[in-house]
């Protein structure tokens, strides 16, 4: 019973009741926005429904980024406008370069990435200059080569992460050596890459690959044991060559390439010129995931690997770096090759 002299009015319950509503709306919105983001993993089947949720899929807008990206690539290389300088130096000592490619093949591919997904968590090579952003549209549209006849696949926006390199093989961008330069997007859900993207701004040719979700390159279907051919950096090819001839015999080849993007592409049947084959690629030092993870989202669509090289699955979350070295494989035992390369894991911390 209300106390003497005082009513409860139905509009003034109403009223007090629609504040507190608004005060929590207030206080939760942007938790519930993030909770209830989604991202979507494979592309609509043809003529099939959209996503309920309305998400962008990634497949699709991961391909444009890359590609948007290589056009600031190529463009900057072609204009001669490098403005190179040093950004630092890697953990063995060498001067990391930065020019203007890299610095406006980020700024699109992060823009173009973040507003698809404005919810989902981009991790790049390059800083994002805040005060530089620019719009840069997704049209919705999805290039017929990778539509695929399946089911949308959402996952929460909170498992997601992506990786972008908006300029691998910055080193030899700066010489000229255009073959090994790509542009790459990488998406990890709970840490494990599912989709990669790994584009090559001067031939134009990309390479996509979703797991569980097709892919529009292959693997090469055999290689000589008798002669291995064994794909490393250019930087590093003196301290695996002596070890890889022991453990895999005299006529193993080195390659010396530069690029972890191009040197996935090694050990893939693509359709290009310039492209050297490989069996094996091995990374002997410290890298960094922006650099590896499509390649390994690419390699796990298609059966192949990418472990540290005491075999340990990398993760995609947390620290941006990746302590133990690498090797990838596919159609061979990775198991076996692990085994054969104890020596080489103790110079991945130097």
């Amino acid at each position: 019973m209300a106390p003497m002299g005082i009513r409860l009015s139905p509009l003034g319950m109403a009223v007090f009741c629609l504040l507190g509503l608004g005060v929590l709306y207030h206080l939760y919105s942007g938790f519930l926005a993030g909770r209830f983001a989604f991202f979507m993993l494979s592309e609509p089947a043809a003529g099939g429904p959209e996503s309920p949720h309305g998400s962008a899929p990634g497949g699709a807008v991961s391909v444009l980024a890359a590609v948007r990206g290589g056009e600031e690539v190529k463009r900057v290389r072609e204009g001669n406008v490098l403005n190179a300088k040093a950004k630092g130096k890697t953990r063995e000592g060498a001067e990391e370069q930065l020019t203007t490619g890299d610095l406006l093949s980020n700024r699109r591919m992060y823009y173009l990435l973040k507003g698809a997904f404005p919810a989902v968590q981009i991790n790049s090579e390059e800083r994002v200059d805040t005060a530089d952003q620019e719009t840069v549209p997704w049209d919705r549209s999805i290039p017929e080569d990778i539509k695929q006849k399946i089911q949308p696949k959402e996952v929460p926006a909170e498992s997601v992460t992506v990786w972008i390199d908006p300029l691998d093989a910055t080193q030899e961008y700066t010489e000229d050596l255009r073959q090994y330069v790509t542009t790459m997007v990488c998406v990890a859900v709970n840490g494990k890459p599912v989709i990669g993207v790994i584009h090559k701004p001067f031939s134009s040719y990309t390479a996509w690959a979703m797991v569980d979700g097709g892919s529009n390159v292959k693997a090469r279907s055999s290689y000589n044991e008798k002669t291995p051919r064994i794909i490393v950096s250019r930087s590093h090819a003196g301290k695996v060559e002596q070890v890889a001839r022991q453990t895999f015999g005299n006529k193993t080849v080195i390659i010396p390439a530069g690029g972890a993007g191009y040197k996935v592409l090694a050990l893939l049947d693509v359709p290009e010129k310039n492209q050297e084959q490989a069996d094996v690629y091995i990374h002997v030092t410290y890298i960094k995931k922006w650099d590896i993870c499509a390649g390994n989202a690419v390699l796990r669509a298609l059966g192949g690997h990418m472990t540290t090289l005491t075999g340990e699955e990398i993760i995609y979350t947390g620290s941006d770096g990746n302590e133990g070295g690498l090797i990838a494989s596919i159609n061979m035992n990775h198991k076996a090759l692990i085994e054969k390369l104890p020596d080489l894991e103790k110079t991945s911390h130097k």
